[in-house]
């Protein structure tokens, strides 16, 4: 399986396989990730020790980045055998990803934003809620025979659904949440450009529908996925309701059974969700060259009684396929500030005296009489906005926030 256009920075992707992993595989992973848990839980350890002392004693401040921990893991693979018989270089990775972990919570914190946006400090990886993910630089992997070697003596046969572009630099071995295996390799991305077009789409975002754009052919419906799948959601929640285990208790087998039930369900709809996006925006990304696109973070709507609804119409994810879409074909992706975008008149410019409420679905401009669907209205806003204005514009409207290019 590929993840198209995932693009890590503006340098490189990331191609997504499956492996079948035997059993003799997977009896060697997990002690390697037992191993890397006990790195990153001494990790952690070892931040909170720091950070008590500098509380206690400011005057002699002592720092906890990777060169430190690098030397506490060597230290602790001098002193420990259980720890040696594991690969240096998956327990080095963790290490890395520890202190970008811990290096954004601290300038979560010294930029003091708010508790909601903050991410958090690295917490402990616990055995039965921790799913396995081993980082392999280029000297701990290697492919050969079609098999992909790992340090260690691992060796994953790959389903190659489809051929690496380059030679991968990195690779992750992971397992998700329901259980499954994948090997996701990190390549040179490179550029697909298709046949210019010559054509420009306006694209709003929604509820009613997904996503709504200038060009009648291209709308998205609301596909709801996720209320197909409701009654076995539901079902799924009180069968853990049931089995719940008391605060401090282990969980008994038959709730990590409804738990792994209700996780397969989710992803089930997580895949169709990221399917018809993906679906969706090669199909606008092929018939467009430009694409001003609507720059909406659907995360307040959570908090709303719209926050279902926002759910399952998935606008991030369709937003993020488009994003990344675009960028792996050439195309021309303007990010559009959604303020006042539902208020301003595409014809005209004028902006309305007050905000429209929700069931006002007819966009009516008191300036020039423009009469229009309300989502219609905004698609074409976001044309406007992006310097893209439509043949028969007039006026002059009012000046927008910046459109900023899709990184």
């Amino acid at each position: 399986m590929k993840t198209p256009g995932a693009i890590e920075g503006t340098e490189h992707a990331r191609y997504t396989y499956r492996p079948r992993v035997s059993s003799t595989a997977r009896t060697r992973l997990l002690p390697e990730w037992d191993w890397c848990r006990w790195v990153w839980n001494e990790c952690v350890a070892k931040s909170k020790a720091v950070h008590a002392h500098n509380k206690t004693h400011p005057e002699d401040k002592q720092t906890c980045g990777p060169a430190q921990l690098d030397m506490m893991l060597t230290e602790a693979r001098a002193k420990t055998p259980w720890l040696r018989e594991g690969a240096s270089v998956p327990q080095q990775q963790i290490i890395r990803d520890f202190g970008k972990s811990r290096a954004k919570a601290q300038k979560d914190i010294k930029e003091r934003l708010p508790q909601r946006q903050r991410a958090g400090m690295p917490k402990w990886k616990k055995k039965r809620e921790s799913d396995p993910t081993l980082n392999y630089t280029k000297r701990g992997f290697r492919l050969k025979d079609g098999c992909l070697h790992l340090a260690g003596g691992i060796v994953l046969t790959v389903v190659w659904s489809r051929e690496l572009p380059a030679e991968p630099s990195s690779v992750r071995v992971y397992r998700d949440s329901v259980g499954h295996w994948y090997a996701s390799f990190v390549v040179p991305a490179e550029v697909q450009p298709l046949p210019a077009t010559g054509a420009v789409i306006g694209i709003d975002w929604g509820v009613k529908e997904t996503a709504t754009t200038t060009s009648e052919a291209h709308d998205l419906p609301h596909a709801r996925h996720g209320r197909k799948a409701k009654v076995k959601l539901l079902r799924y929640d009180r069968m853990m309701a049931r089995r719940k285990p008391a605060k401090g208790q282990a969980a008994s087998k038959g709730y990590r059974e409804a738990k792994h039930l209700r996780a397969k369900a989710y992803k089930k709809i997580a895949r169709q969700r990221q399917d018809t996006g993906r679906k969706w925006a090669k199909r606008v990304v092929t018939d467009h060259d430009t694409i001003a696109v609507e720059d909406f973070r659907p995360k307040f709507l959570a908090k709303t009684t719209m926050a279902r609804k926002a759910a399952d119409a998935a606008i991030g994810a369709t937003k993020k396929a488009l994003v990344e879409m675009g960028r792996k074909h050439g195309r021309d992706v303007r990010l559009v500030h959604p303020a006042h975008t539902t208020m301003d008149c595409a014809s005209c410019g004028a902006r309305t005296k007050h905000a429209l409420p929700l069931s006002e679905r007819v966009y009516t401009c008191t300036a020039c009489g423009v009469v229009s669907p309300r989502d219609k209205n905004s698609a074409r806003v976001m044309l406007v906005r992006a310097g893209l204005d439509p043949a028969g514009v007039e006026g002059v409207r009012p000046p927008g926030p910046p459109v900023r290019e899709a990184a």
